[in-house]
């Protein structure tokens, strides 16, 4: 039997609260710390090889996206356009992505600034979470309001080793991590939907913060259009709109 815990005004005061403000305010402080450590862009205008080689990518996303809608042959003809071995779009040959990757990784603004973000993402989090686990580890700091299942334990009750406490409370290095990930909707309101601090997103990103690599989506465009089956829609859309009259007829 789960035990019902009752939680002080003090632990809100004291834990709760203070966890959320510093979290809000560390958030909002390494975005302005990451824009100033930014290097300054080398030039204003975008290389127009990579501008290119984009609008291709999404060109064949869109030819692969709605392939239903065109017959059989001109989407053979597209594809071939694209796909094509020799003269093909979408084709890179080995050694032009072996220096692409190669000018990629010797660029030293690049690992620099590589470097930067993933500074900025790890120090002040390093020393947060040290923050965190000195001062209030062990606290129980809130109980959600509704009941939740065994799995949600080790999410919500980490660093508080006891079974008999009920899932939908909260220890506060939980609570900590629940709010480094769950802040976005918050950085947006307070920095804008592009400036946001997504740190679920720069994690996933750590280690591949080159930005936008040219061969490496026209190779993976290439292959999801290669091995895509057409399926042309139209003629099924008189029995698709037969279908649809009769159910509003029926109405």
């Amino acid at each position: 039997m789960a035990e019902e815990l009752v939680l002080d005004t003090a632990i809100r005061d004291w834990v709760l609260i203070p966890l959320s403000v510093v979290m809000v305010l560390i958030g909002v402080l390494r975005y302005f710390v990451s824009k100033l450590m930014r290097s300054p862009a080398a030039s204003t205008s975008p290389d127009p090889k990579l501008v290119r080689e984009g609008q291709v990518v999404i060109r064949a996303r869109n030819l692969r996206t709605n392939s239903q809608f065109i017959p059989a042959k001109a989407f053979k003809a597209r594809k071939v356009y694209y796909t094509n071995e020799e003269n093909g779009l979408l084709h890179v040959p080995k050694e032009d992505a072996q220096k692409a990757q190669a000018a990629m990784f010797s660029d030293p603004n690049m690992a620099m600034d590589m470097m930067k973000k993933n500074l900025s993402m790890i120090v002040p989090q390093t020393l947060t979470f040290a923050w965190v686990n000195f001062f209030f580890s062990g606290f129980v700091a809130a109980k959600i309001p509704f009941p939740l299942t065994q799995r949600f334990r080790g999410m919500l009750q980490n660093g508080i080793d006891l079974s008999t406490v009920d899932v939908s409370y909260v220890s506060s290095r939980s609570w900590y991590f629940l709010n480094l990930f769950g802040l976005r909707g918050l950085f947006s309101l307070i920095l804008g939907e592009e400036n946001a601090t997504d740190d679920a997103q720069k994690m996933m990103q750590m280690g591949g913060g080159f930005g936008f690599n040219a061969t490496m989506s026209l190779g993976a465009e290439k292959d999801s259009l290669d091995i895509i089956q057409h399926d042309w829609a139209l003629p099924k859309m008189e029995r698709h709109a037969e279908d649809v009259l009769k159910q509003l007829l029926k109405k």
